[in-house]
């Protein structure tokens, strides 16, 4: 399942890897085991943030790419499913409106 990962990094964690110059090994590291299709990093609220699209084909495999975030950043990471159009377009809408509508 094709899931959109929302990673937000405290600033003095990362700060602290950016001073001593060990935050760009220790990202590629953590996206060399992630594997995601997509990877942007942004500023969501003021915080550093990274969005990654991976393919999250079992559940056991979400602390595989949470817990390097958690603890080398000490980040918040969210997970949220992504749908394609034509996945949207298998999810049956219009005959969920008429029997719920």
């Amino acid at each position: 399942m094709r899931m959109l990962v929302h990673v937000r990094f405290p600033h003095g964690k990362f700060n602290a890897a950016v001073r001593d110059g060990t935050v760009g090994a220790k990202v590629e590291l953590i996206l060399a085991e992630t594997q995601a299709e997509a990877v942007y990093f942004t500023e969501y609220n003021g915080q550093r943030c990274a969005i990654m699209i991976v393919d999250v084909a079992d559940p056991s495999r979400v602390p595989r790419i949470a817990e390097p975030w958690f603890l080398e950043f000490n980040a918040d990471v969210e997970f949220h499913i992504a749908m394609t159009p034509a996945d949207l377009n298998r999810a049956g809408l219009d005959d969920l409106g008429q029997k719920w509508g």
